[in-house]
């Protein structure tokens, strides 16, 4: 199955530093893809994230910044983002450099084989803190045996999947966490593809460990629900 257009959504915040080579380095990955474009969704930056993405603009005109007025969250910025792309396949990646942009064809190239679903990046050589490390590795154990979603790296901000099974999806905060026990409630399929990872190349996180786990904890039990309480039944044809 063949789609052509293809949109990359960034979320993002107070990254000045990463955001500019980063839309560089996206733009080059995409070069074959003639239907393109990359969204920048500033979520709450109060730092020069919008005047670099805005520098970009002037020769970029496939370059679109969305900006919330104050700080919503991950899951909330690349929300906005699906919802305002023009492009069939949408990719995310995090804001700050650490996924490669050269993994991007790499995820095109799977869903369109795939004809849908979701196509997940699980990070191999993970370049962060022990701590960072340590806490991923829990999180990522205790959600694989509440949920048996079969990822071994929810967190990875390198993703593609179709704009309409995306919105489909029930919202909530820290989403983007769950989407492949999200995609399997929803009968469609999980590709999981290894990719790379860098260092941080400027700032720093906007998201400590004690705050993911404690907001980690909260949303499990919600996706557990959500999960049991899933439609079970679908229409036949209609008759006549």
């Amino acid at each position: 199955m063949a789609f052509s257009s293809v949109s990359v959504v960034i979320p993002m915040k107070n990254e000045a530093g990463n955001i500019g080579s980063l839309i560089d380095g996206i733009d080059a990955a995409l070069s074959g893809e003639a239907e393109r474009e990359i969204i920048v969704v500033d979520d709450g930056s109060t730092d020069a994230s919008a005047d670099e993405v805005r520098a970009r603009r002037v020769k970029m005109p496939h370059v679109r910044l969305i900006r919330h007025a104050s700080s919503g969250g991950q899951s909330a910025a690349v929300h906005s983002g699906v919802r305002a792309a023009k492009g069939r396949i949408i990719c995310t990646l995090d804001g700050d450099g650490q996924n490669p942009p050269e993994e991007l064809p790499k995820l095109v190239a799977a869903l369109r084989a795939a004809g849908g679903g979701l196509v997940a990046g699980q990070r191999v050589a993970r370049q962060d803190t022990a701590a960072k490390l340590w806490a991923s590795r829990a999180a990522n154990a205790i959600r694989g045996w509440a949920l048996s979603d079969g990822t071994r790296d929810t967190g990875c901000g390198l993703k593609a999947f179709l704009r309409e099974d995306y919105l489909t999806m029930p919202y909530f905060d820290h989403m983007h966490r769950y989407l492949p026990a999200l995609f399997k409630r929803a009968g469609l399929g999980v590709t999981l593809v290894d990719v790379s990872h860098r260092p941080r190349g400027a700032g720093r996180s906007n998201y400590g460990n004690l705050q993911r786990a404690l907001v980690g904890a909260i949303d499990l039990l919600g996706v557990m629900w959500l999960i049991r309480r899933r439609k079970k039944a679908a229409p036949l044809p209609e008759e006549g």
